[in-house]
């Protein structure tokens, strides 16, 4: 390129226009393949992006679905607690019922039994 650009100058004036001109054509085409090579990564970098950005709606409506179904449970379990909580409190009343049932009757019999002994 050197001995191109040397002939081109012992031309003159035209020799040192058509040496600037080669030597933009050069760095044109230079430009022009970063250019290239730079709208390639541009275009590769979208697809890895879309991707991702595919891999985390996907990760997110997984998420979402996890804390309905989380909250579905704890739901089930609240109901849970309070049917055992309300049974057991039916069963401790029905148990203290009884025994305060018994409790006069064997009082009853008892003084009954004491002021008609037989």
């Amino acid at each position: 390129m050197l001995g191109v650009i040397t002939d081109l100058t012992s031309m003159g004036a035209a020799g040192v226009m058509g040496a600037m001109w080669l030597w933009e054509r050069r760095s044109s085409a230079q430009r022009e393949r970063e250019l290239s090579e730079s709208h390639e990564r541009i275009m590769r970098d979208e697809q890895r992006l879309d991707k991702l950005t595919q891999v985390v709606e996907q990760a997110t409506a997984a998420i979402t679905r996890f804390e309905q179904t989380q909250r579905e449970m704890s739901g089930f379990i609240k109901h849970l607690l309070k049917e055992i909580h309300h049974g057991s409190d039916t069963a401790q009343r029905g148990t203290a019922d009884a025994r305060s049932e018994e409790r006069p009757e064997t009082r009853h019999s008892k003084s009954e039994n004491r002021n008609n002994p037989q």
